[in-house]
């Protein structure tokens, strides 16, 4: 026989809003597809030189986390950035994605350096490893991503993030496919 009672929960009462200060970050970027064949070309090395000297624009997503590419040789690439509360986490920390994205962006980097005009690589598999959590009082953090191997189908990378005293905050490898470099539309 099945039970027809029903039960109900009190419905909890509200908790009382805190009045939080709201913040704004208004952001711009170049157009990605333009940017695309800006560097139509040239080598991968060479694109990410024009991006650093500002004659191609940076991809959105690096803009918009506000990463900069500081060094580029073949085979290493170093991109910092600055921890900001609009980075943070409900922890108090910059988000393990930022971190995340900025490893895998010095590594996707540093293979880069070594491609001709006609190859791209994509992330085929990202490991990170979180050491210390990133906040502002870290100060600059610089990701720097090295290449390990330069197959001709894969390329793998390794990555450091540290501080300006060279603490440790996370490490990374990385694989990457080698593909031909689309075409832009």
């Amino acid at each position: 026989m099945t039970d027809k009672r029903t039960t109900t929960r009190r419905q909890q009462p509200a908790p009382d809003v805190v009045d939080i200060p709201i913040r704004e970050r208004i952001t711009t970027w170049g157009d990605p597809i333009a940017a695309m064949a800006a560097g139509r070309g040239l080598t991968g090395r060479e694109v990410l030189e024009a991006m650093a000297a500002g004659r191609i624009p940076t991809p959105p997503a690096i803009r918009l986390l506000g990463i900069q590419l500081d060094v580029i040789r073949e085979g290493h690439v170093e991109m910092t950035l600055e921890p900001a509360e609009y980075l943070y986490n409900t922890i108090g920390s910059v988000h393990g994605g930022v971190v995340s994205t900025l490893l895998d962006s010095a590594m996707g980097c540093s293979v880069n350096t070594r491609l001709d005009a006609l190859t791209a690589c994509t992330t085929l598999d990202l490991h990170v490893n979180f050491v210390r959590p990133a906040t502002i009082a870290a100060g600059r953090l610089r990701a720097i991503g090295r290449v390990l191997h330069m197959g001709s189908r894969t390329a793998t990378a390794e990555g450091k993030l540290v501080d300006a005293a060279g603490r440790l905050y996370g490490h990374a490898t990385t694989t990457l496919l080698l593909v031909p470099r689309p075409a832009a539309p």
